[in-house]
């Protein structure tokens, strides 16, 4: 299947950007490259962007979609958590801005045998990196019900999630659970009827938490968000688009923490913890999709953009 994914936030996110013709930008989810090729018709011919994705299907869809710009296009299949690595192999320190968009592409749910969807019947595998061993299948066969209970509530904000990891433990004793919709069956048994009948799919959650948990999703955001910000030039930006609270909490928190890191007491006439401001967040409130995308899109339905600029070291 040829890897088609919409741009969510497609406009609002390369302005927030303020793209420079000769800056340099870094696009730690590369996708299908919708949002790199906006960037792109943006720089001149000595600005560069940085695309990575740790997919192997969007590397190679996006190098299509930016064919045209190659010239100013660098490609590395990577995880985004790596991306100082990465621009330091390059011999970059700085750049001007970086846009992650969060979240499964719709390529990765509309592809079948990827496993990510409860609509179709797939193996478990969930994988946003196919090198990777560990499956979704692993996951739901070989976690302790502990275990499970506690990633289907922490990610999956499931009340029913103690129920769920119960069903599921018994289900796999007679059997190891192999598909999706082995699974959502599990899922749907594990839910009183009348819930079922309102408040979307009932596998939704629990797949969502799977997904994260095996592609520690919620661990790379929050152990990478200081140091992307440490890379950008004064004046640079980072634009995140998120699709459920969980991220948005860890990125509404963490650019409040770099904006105003201070930990002394408020009665303190002056600061003496010495930590400095490394710059400002530009969105107050996130910037939601418009009435007309949404229309067009219905994935674009919780997606919310938020934006931090760096500022420079003397202000800090």
């Amino acid at each position: 299947m040829e890897f088609q994914h919409t741009s969510v936030l497609l406009e609002e996110t390369v302005f927030s950007l303020r793209i420079k013709p000769d800056g340099i930008y870094v696009d730690g989810t590369l996708g299908g490259g919708g949002h790199s090729f906006r960037i792109c018709e943006q720089l001149s011919e000595k600005g560069q962007l940085i695309g990575i994705d740790q997919d192997d299907a969007a590397i190679e869809a996006a190098g299509r979609c930016l064919q045209a710009h190659k010239d100013k296009v660098t490609i590395v299949r990577s995880n985004y958590c790596n991306m100082k690595q990465c621009l330091q192999d390059l011999g970059i320190d700085r750049v001007d801005g970086i846009l992650l968009d969060l979240g499964v592409s719709s390529y990765q749910l509309d592809t079948a045998e990827r496993g990510f969807t409860y609509r179709v019947d797939a193996p478990l595998d969930m994988r946003m990196d196919r090198r990777q061993t560990l499956t979704a299948r692993d996951i739901v066969n070989d976690y302790g019900e502990m275990e499970l209970f506690r990633i289907i509530r922490d990610y999956g904000e499931d009340r029913f999630a103690k129920n769920i990891a119960k069903h599921i433990v018994q289900a796999r004793a007679q059997k190891p659970i192999e598909t999706t919709n082995e699974l959502t069956e599990i899922i749907k048994h594990s839910i009183p009827a009348k819930v079922r009948m309102t408040g979307g799919h009932p596998a939704k959650r629990t797949f969502q938490a799977i997904r994260i948990e095996l592609n520690k999703e919620l661990e790379v955001l929050e152990h990478t968000l200081d140091e992307m910000i440490d890379l950008l030039n004064a004046g640079g930006r980072i634009s995140i688009i998120t699709f459920h609270s969980l991220e948005d909490r860890i990125v509404k928190s963490n650019f409040r923490k770099n904006e105003n890191p201070c930990t002394c007491p408020r009665e303190f006439p002056v600061c003496v913890c010495g930590k400095k401001s490394k710059g400002k967040i530009i969105t107050r409130k996130p910037i939601l999709p418009s009435e007309e995308e949404l229309e067009q899109n219905s994935r674009s339905k919780s997606a919310k953009l938020r934006v931090f600029e760096r500022g420079s070291e003397e202000e800090g």
